[in-house]
């Protein structure tokens, strides 16, 4: 295959606007920045991450691996294929292709902002964020976590063509949990990225519904405010069927001079 050098593609646009707009120190950026990487998100179709259309059906969740086409697999045992465009200490730009029925589990973002545009196909997305001030409900013993209240924020599926959401700190549904409704790709950028020695640790989460009489510490919610609550406790990370594929669209013409 030949790599695609093309300096005015979308994705070498999307790198240029992320090299100017996002340092390292995590800073959210502007509304204004924010603003215009989702214009310009909106504007990107498979075709200009290398995907290619004959293969937006393919339910394998790795249709743009070029000739290293797998065989079909139980659709439990297929995996999601995760795609690196750019990484470097201030953002990441990726792909996640989603076989039909795939889940990403309920996981968070760490004092990062993350932009993510559905390519093709309908994807699931539930979200939410920590109840502000924290609320703890006590363990129920050995062996039982702590769990924390959060609000849920996002429950909805999106399906492309459809607009950019974007999640941030405290805020947009930072903690989130994609499902595949149909195969479907997602364009992800990231930042910072993640980095455990700088506390940006992905941690995952099981939601439990929330119940007065699940607290046992005195705290009370209004009554409207139950359905939208839930208890979030820490898991291990789980066994996720994750695969590296090969990005095939335009090349990045990296540019070495630091972001202003």
């Amino acid at each position: 295959m030949v790599e695609q050098q093309n300096s005015s593609s979308k994705v070498q646009a999307l790198y240029e606007l992320c090299k100017k707009t996002f340092t390292s120190s995590g800073v959210p950026p502007s509304s204004r920045a924010i603003q215009k990487l989702c214009s310009l998100l909106d504007t990107v179709g498979p075709a200009d991450v290398g995907l290619r259309e004959e293969n937006r059906d393919d339910d394998r969740g790795h249709g743009f691996l070029g000739p290293n086409r797998l065989t079909r697999v139980a659709r439990w045992a297929q995996s999601i294929t995760y795609v690196d465009i750019f990484e470097c200490d201030s953002f990441t730009m990726c792909i996640f292709c989603f076989p039909t029925s795939s889940v990403i589990p309920l996981h968070d973002h760490p004092s990062m902002t993350v932009f993510s545009k559905v390519l093709y196909g309908s994807l699931h997305v539930k979200a939410y964020d920590w109840v502000e001030p924290s609320r703890y409900q006590k363990s129920k013993g050995p062996g039982y976590p702590a769990v924390r209240l959060a609000k849920l924020t996002v429950d909805k599926v999106s399906t492309a063509p459809c607009g950019t959401s974007v999640l941030f700190p405290k805020s947009g549904g930072n903690l989130h949990c994609f499902t595949a409704v149909t195969s479907c790709a997602v364009l992800d950028i990231l930042t910072p990225p993640y980095r455990e020695d700088a506390g940006r640790k992905c941690t995952y989460y099981h939601d439990y519904p929330y119940s007065t009489s699940s607290i046992g510490n005195g705290a009370e919610l209004s009554a409207e405010k139950i359905d939208d609550q839930a208890w979030l406790a820490e898991v291990e990370t789980p066994d996720l069927y994750m695969r590296q594929g090969a990005y095939t669209g335009p090349t990045v013409k990296v540019n070495m001079s630091p972001a202003s």
